[in-house]
C-alpha cells in the first residue's frame, strides 16, 4: 500500500473555500490514479472526485461538480482538492486514495479500484 497523509480540514462558513493536500509516498501521484472520497457520519463513503496517474481523465460527483476541482503536482507528490462555494451538506471526513494499479484509469471509477486510503482530514461546513 502507498502512504498518503491527508491535510487542510477545517471548519468553514458556507459559501467559503478550502483547499485539501494529500501528500504521497514518492513516485506514487505520478505512477497511480488518485482520488477524493468523503463520508458522513451514518452515511457509505463516495467518491468526490478522481484524476488519472497522466491527468489526462478527471471525475467528479454531480454534487460537487463546478465547485470542486482536483489537480496534482508530481514534483511534491501531493494530491489537491480545491473545494469552493461549500454547503453544509459538503461536512464529511475526506479521504485521499490510490488506484490499486499503476498506469490504469478508468472513466467511471468506483470504491473497488483504490486499494490505498489516507486517514482522512475533518471539513466541518456550517450554515
Amino acid at each position: 500500500q502507498e502512504q498518503l497523509v491527508e491535510s487542510g480540514g477545517r471548519l468553514v462558513q458556507a459559501g467559503g473555500s478550502l483547499r485539501l493536500s494529500c501528500v504521497a509516498s514518492e513516485g506514487t501521484v505520478s505512477s497511480y490514479s488518485m482520488g477524493w472520497f468523503r463520508q458522513a457520519p451514518g452515511k457509505e463513503r463516495e467518491l468526490v472526485a478522481s484524476i488519472a496517474w497522466d491527468a489526462v481523465m478527471t471525475y467528479y460527483a454531480d454534487s460537487v461538480k463546478g465547485r470542486f476541482t482536483i489537480s496534482k503536482d508530481n514534483a511534491k507528490n501531493t494530491l489537491y482538492l480545491q473545494m469552493n462555494n461549500l454547503k453544509p451538506e459538503d461536512t464529511a471526513a475526506y479521504y485521499c486514495a490510490a488506484y490499486r494499479i499503476q498506469y490504469y484509469a478508468t472513466s467511471s471509477p468506483s470504491r473497488i479500484d483504490f486499494g490505498s486510503w489516507g486517514q482522512g482530514t475533518q471539513v466541518t461546513v456550517s450554515s
